[in-house]
């Protein structure tokens, strides 16, 4: 279970001499600044009803308390206390450039008492054993220099009979959407990142984490060797992105 993935060795920035969790803190440290704005524009807002179909997968839970991983800007962090109302949110993310933006927009939404934003890593989470209700991450586990550990730390800090829901991106199956799919990812979309924040190798990453990502029957393996049970997987857009849970078993 702890032999690397595929996916644990692709990196932004080819740099040898850093890990791929500093290559990734100075990537979004670079980006913050159009992080919103491009995800915005590049998915055509429909990222934001990705986002909100992977909340709901908690309704039924009623957290009170929920941990939200790789939190960025904040933005799953504050649609969960909209859509779920839980008394606290705790937002982690490596990125020191993402959270600044993130406590603004919380700041001014008037929620800085029950979100919290640190920067943390999700590998070696500062939290004790069975803390919370509730993890998120969205767009966050394809990040990890190590999957296994990352999942491995969610499921500790997960009370029993609390919930994982990871969303991120796939690849589309449907044979017709395959080409288009491509080309947007290979060539619109390193392109318009950088136009807009003038970082081509940001959104070079995202093309090639997402294909080295194991995505779908493959990544809910992995959630049940790691030990959650009643995993799934919900495919959105043609398969552009993924909803994943997982429960951590009761004592």
């Amino acid at each position: 279970m702890s032999n690397p993935l595929p996916h644990d060795t692709i990196v932004p920035f080819g740099d040898e001499k850093r890990s791929k969790k500093e290559q990734v803190a100075d990537m979004f440290d670079q980006i913050a600044f159009r992080y919103d704005f491009l995800n915005r524009f590049l998915s055509g807002g429909i990222d934001v009803y990705w986002r909100k179909k992977a909340i709901g997968k908690l309704k039924s839970l009623k957290p009170r308390q929920v941990l939200d991983v790789a939190t960025g800007t904040g933005d799953v962090a504050l649609m969960t206390m909209k859509y779920l109302n839980p008394d606290k949110i705790t937002g982690i993310d490596i990125s020191a450039g993402m959270l600044d933006f993130g406590r603004k927009k919380i700041a001014r939404a008037g929620l800085a008492d029950r979100i919290e934003l640190m920067q943390a890593d999700s590998e070696n989470l500062p939290f004790p054993d069975n803390s919370f209700d509730a993890v998120t991450v969205a767009f966050g586990v394809r990040n990890f220099e190590h999957l296994h550990k990352g999942l491995s730390e969610m499921l500790r800090v997960l009370k029993p009979g609390g919930k994982l829901v990871v969303l991120e991106f796939s690849k589309p199956k449907a044979t017709w959407f395959k080409s288009l799919y491509t080309f947007y990812m290979n060539i619109v979309t390193p392109g318009i990142g950088k136009l807009f924040s003038k970082n081509k190798d940001a959104y070079q990453y995202l093309n090639d984490s997402v294909k080295a990502f194991p995505e779908g029957q493959d990544f809910t393996d992995i959630l049940g060797q790691t030990g959650y049970t009643d995993t799934g997987l919900e495919r959105l857009s043609l398969g552009i992105s993924t909803i994943y849970t997982g429960t951590k078993p009761l004592l």
